[in-house]
């Protein structure tokens, strides 16, 4: 046995985890299963899950009555390419960009912001100790 903890998926709350799911699936070319209770995305982009909130409020952007708690971050080659293809799966683009030279801020159909950015995380991150 091990103590180590290695990070497995990331379950963002909606309203119909299912519905959300199958947003994501088509945006990231993956496949969406389950039920609108828990579902998830599998694919050539990794595994997101997803679980219903009785209560679910979306999160306004950039501030207000309900927080943003996280977003995701989607590495791209073309903003625009990909700003239309995501529009055309049901995402909206929001009015405050704050980085719109390099990312671009849009909300899922369930109301949480996430970003398409021509910045690489992991590479940014190997950069931040120099």
């Amino acid at each position: 046995m091990s103590a180590r903890i290695r990070l497995d998926s990331t379950t963002v709350d909606a309203p119909d985890a299912l519905e959300l799911a199958r947003f994501y699936a088509d945006v990231l070319d993956g496949v969406a299963i389950g039920d609108a209770r828990w579902a998830a995305v599998t694919g050539p982009n990794g595994f997101l899950a997803f679980q219903q909130a009785a209560d679910f409020r979306p999160p306004t952007w950039p501030g207000g009555d309900a927080p943003m708690h996280l977003h995701l971050d989607f590495h791209v080659d073309d903003l625009e390419a990909t700003g239309r293809r995501v529009v055309a799966a049901g995402a909206e683009l929001l009015d405050v960009q704050p980085n719109a030279d390099h990312c671009l801020v849009y909300a899922d159909p369930a109301g949480h912001p996430f970003c398409l950015s021509t910045w690489s995380g992991p590479e940014l991150a190997a950069g931040a100790g120099s």
